[in-house]
C-alpha cells in the first residue's frame, strides 16, 4: 500500500548569470519521482523562490531542477536538489 500526504515543498535558488547577455524573464521548475525523467512542474516563475503543495509518498526521493529563460531561449537545467520524504 502506498501512503501519500499532501505536503508543501518550497525552495529558493540564486539568480544565475544572464544567458545570452540578456536579462532572465522567468524560470521553470522540473521534478522527478525517482524515475530518472524530469517533468515540468511549473513554468513562468518570476522569483527565485517556489512553493507548491503536491502529493508525496513517504520514503520516496523527489528531485527538483530549475531552468532560466530569457529572450534568447532557455538555459540548461540546474543541478538537482533531492529530498527524501520522511
Amino acid at each position: 500500500m502506498t501512503v501519500t500526504n499532501d505536503s508543501r515543498v518550497g525552495f529558493t535558488w540564486e539568480h544565475g548569470k544572464n544567458i545570452g547577455g540578456t536579462p532572465i524573464i522567468d524560470y521553470s521548475v522540473h521534478y522527478d519521482q525517482s524515475t530518472g525523467d524530469f517533468i515540468l512542474l511549473q513554468s513562468g516563475v518570476t522569483t527565485e523562490f517556489y512553493m507548491t503543495t503536491i502529493s508525496l509518498t513517504k520514503g520516496s526521493t523527489y528531485s527538483f531542477k530549475v531552468q532560466a529563460r530569457n529572450s534568447v531561449g532557455q538555459s540548461a537545467l540546474s543541478s538537482e536538489l533531492a529530498v527524501l520524504v520522511a
